[in-house]
């Protein structure tokens, strides 16, 4: 369980992947520079797993490897340290990731109209389908009426608005 007063890396870490990426980020944090088999043994988790968390914090930037030999078994290992003035820019790039989408969805919703029977079990349909299906339901064989997405579409506006308010703060 996280408590509100967590550093940000482990917030983040759990986010992503839960319980286990909590483990392995807290790890991290009291051991700066360790190596996967120091962070399965402080954490419990099997040697597979941190390994696999690991390469994808790794992946996202949230953290840093080293490669170094190891004197007593002579091969080479990593050691792991957390990046945790990445957190930030990871947070920032996920929220434009999210802005795009929605204005994609957006733009798809204003250059589109749907058509739809009225009933909750079918889905609306595109014009073009819609005029295909000589405006009767695939499914449900109903009439196909112009459905308003204009409630959809305040919905993406109201949701892009506040991430682009939230990153400029």
């Amino acid at each position: 369980m996280i408590d509100k007063y967590e550093d940000p890396f482990i917030k983040i870490s759990s986010m992503i992947g839960g319980d286990e990426y909590l483990k392995v980020a807290r790890s991290l944090l009291k051991a700066q520079d360790a190596t996967d088999e120091e962070i399965a043994s402080s954490t419990g988790l099997r040697i597979n797993m941190v390994r696999k968390v690991l390469y994808d914090l790794f992946g996202k930037s949230l953290i840093t490897g080293v490669r170094v030999k190891d004197e007593r078994k002579g091969w080479f290992v990593y050691r792991w340290r957390s990046r945790r003035d990445e957190v930030e820019n990871f947070i920032d790039v996920q929220k434009q990731k999210i802005k795009e989408r929605l204005q994609q969805r957006l733009d798809y919703e204003n250059q589109s109209e749907f058509y739809h029977c009225g009933n909750d079990d079918c889905t609306r349909i595109p014009f073009e389908n819609a005029l295909d299906f000589f405006f009767k339901c695939p499914s449900c064989g109903g009439v196909l009426n112009l459905k308003n997405n204009d409630k959809l579409k305040n919905s993406f506006t109201r949701k892009i608005d506040e991430i682009k308010q939230d990153t400029r703060n």
